[in-house]
């Protein structure tokens, strides 16, 4: 378990959580032989653990991210007996390993909650948004992009759940989904953590 510092996420949801900022610094180094700028890159301790699982595939960082996020949600937030499901926010890229899904699973388990993974779907495809920082650009990006597959989950509350925490336009855009068509009851937010920028 790593030390946090939780941030409240304003949205269309009831209430949401980003673990920590992602990046605590970042200093401009310079530029490589190729042109490509060069930064050295401060990280919270959850952040870090994000990074290595998400883009060196390091596993290893799984059970301490679970277990500080299922902290969270169960010793300080307090919401582990009022979520009814668990629901992974689909990527927009295709990996062999998928970090949302794998530590939602991972906190589902831990916590006795379901994990929907495949209730989310996308209708179509859409480029990967860490690039694009206009809120209004993603959150038009995002329009019908994502479907519910059917009404299993009337009335449910729901723990929507994300890696990386941005602008909020993905999760906004799938929180409007769940309330006008999957008619579901509260929607929460966690994502592990998020961007220093509000873009």
């Amino acid at each position: 378990m790593v030390k946090i510092n939780p941030i409240k996420l304003q949205g269309n949801w009831f209430e949401g959580f980003a673990l920590d900022l992602h990046t605590v610094s970042s200093e401009f180094l310079g530029s490589d032989e190729f042109g490509h700028e060069i930064f050295y890159t401060k990280r919270s301790e959850i952040g870090e653990l994000l990074y290595r699982l998400k883009y060196k595939s390091d596993k290893s960082t799984m059970e301490d991210i679970v277990e500080t996020a299922v902290d969270f949600l169960v010793n300080q937030w307090k919401i582990s007996s009022i979520i009814d499901v668990i629901l992974p926010v689909p990527s927009s890229k295709r990996r062999a390993f998928q970090p949302v899904i794998n530590v939602g699973r991972e906190i589902s388990s831990k916590m006795m909650v379901p994990s929907h993974e495949n209730f989310l779907k996308k209708d179509r495809e859409t480029p990967e948004l860490k690039n694009i920082f206009d809120y209004h650009e993603r959150t038009e990006l995002l329009k019908d992009a994502f479907e519910i597959k059917n009404q299993s989950l009337v009335g449910k509350n729901i723990l929507l759940f994300d890696d990386l925490y941005r602008s909020g336009a993905t999760c906004n855009s799938i929180t409007k989904i769940l309330y006008d068509k999957g008619r579901v009851g509260k929607v929460y937010v966690l994502a592990l953590t998020k961007t220093r920028s509000k873009t």
